[in-house]
């Protein structure tokens, strides 16, 4: 980033040359999410074991990772509309957005079940692709033995996609040298001193996620002590923090949750369930990020674009990958589906691994959060080993 920026002031104009380094790498993650998000999906739906325990459990986790994604995307809108990281800039989108009428409800439920779920990943209708891998994972699941050869598939393509994903991460510094150059060179290094606004604003909405969202829960819900809850999980925090992947850190995630009480068995199926469809902090992330680019752009965006970019950006947690830059992607999603510039991307993606650390903190925490609060409502939790009374066994 400091070399592109560097190279683009020193260029100027001329450092329009260098600015397909960077559409290659932004065509390469665009050329990710489909297969990503769908594999993801259908792979998250059938790791729910077929039985009533099962499903009850399923039931009681999905709900709650999805309501403290919706909670995460809303504080981190609340946090861009109040912070106004984007303000101040005027760049220009390179293909001028459209302002669509608005359709109404109705319109907007039916549209979610696609007439031709091959057209609709042909034209990368994200919500019509999610609401497919859902039904399919489910009837995966509910099909038995005949379902099993069929979901081997989807673990094998989503497992090549994870690795493709991280293949093509390995090529974000030269695509963000190029797009950072070329914004540098068009309109000048000042433009990207807003970023640090954007960090600012991350964090404190991650903190405040954390240990005020996460804390209350914990005391409200669980009647467990949240003190105790961030000491335990603090080695998980710092795994988190340091190689931004959820998936890195389930190891330590399991640990921390046996040494909170919560059962082998239930933490077995919520943990690894966790790292595949709770991403409170990518949320989070995203509407912030969402809402840089808007102002960055001069985009005002109505009040339907809001709940547009809070129900895409819950559901899209649920094929986000848990591994490191899988939520720059999911920010193409979002800003693609309420028709803001995708090359907005590029002011991100420097300083990306910089909040990909704060975001992933939050995923793996909201992970064992609800990993308690499930166990506790199971009576599955030993309160004893939560208190620090008595240690439990952490072998899993």
């Amino acid at each position: 980033m400091v070399l592109g920026l560097s190279v683009g002031g020193w260029l100027g104009e001329s450092a329009q040359a260098l600015k397909p380094i960077g559409t290659l790498f932004v065509n390469a993650i665009k050329m990710l999410i489909v297969p990503l998000v769908f594999c993801s999906l259908v792979v998250g739906v059938t790791a729910m074991e077929d039985t009533a325990k099962m499903g009850r459990i399923g039931i009681k986790t999905l709900a709650l990772y999805l309501a403290t994604t919706t909670i995460a995307i809303t504080l981190g809108l609340l946090f861009g509309y109040v912070v106004q990281p984007g303000s101040g800039i005027s760049l220009v989108a390179q293909q001028p957005v459209g302002n669509q009428e608005t359709p109404s409800l109705i319109n907007t439920i039916v549209a979610l079940i696609p007439q031709n779920p091959v057209e609709s990943m042909a034209r990368g209708d994200i919500l019509q692709i999610i609401i497919f891998a859902l039904a399919l994972g489910i009837s995966l699941s509910l099909t038995g033995e005949k379902g099993k050869p069929a979901i081997a598939v989807f673990t094998s393509l989503a497992e090549a996609m994870y690795k493709l994903t991280e293949l093509v991460m390995k090529c974000a510094p030269y695509g963000v040298f190029g797009l950072m150059a070329w914004l540098a060179g068009t309109y000048g290094v000042d433009v990207l001193l807003p970023l640090l606004k954007v960090i600012v604003a991350v964090y404190i909405a991650t903190l405040l996620h954390l240990y005020g969202f996460y804390g209350f829960c914990l005391k409200a819900l669980g009647k467990v002590s949240p003190l105790r809850f961030f000491k335990v999980v603090f080695d998980a925090q710092m795994i988190a923090f340091t190689t931004s992947s959820s998936a890195g850190t389930l190891p330590m995630s399991l640990h921390c949750s046996r040494r909170l009480g919560a059962s082998a068995s239930t933490s077995c199926f919520i943990l690894p369930l966790g790292a595949t469809i709770n991403m409170d902090g990518t949320a989070l992330y995203q509407g912030v990020t969402a809402l840089f680019i808007a102002q960055a752009y001069g985009i005002d965006l109505s009040t339907a674009d809001y709940l547009t970019i809070i129900a895409t950006a819950t559901l899209a947690s649920i094929g986000t990958a848990g591994i490191p830059g899988g939520g720059l992607i999911m920010l193409t999603l979002v800003l693609t589906t309420v028709g803001l510039p995708v090359e907005g991307v590029a002011l991100i993606a420097g300083i990306d691994r910089i909040l990909d650390m704060a975001r992933t903190t939050v995923n793996i925490t909201g992970d064992i959060m609800v990993n308690i609060l499930v166990s506790k409502s199971e009576d599955e939790l030993d309160i004893e080993v939560f208190d620090g009374v008595k240690k439990q066994d952490t072998t899993t």
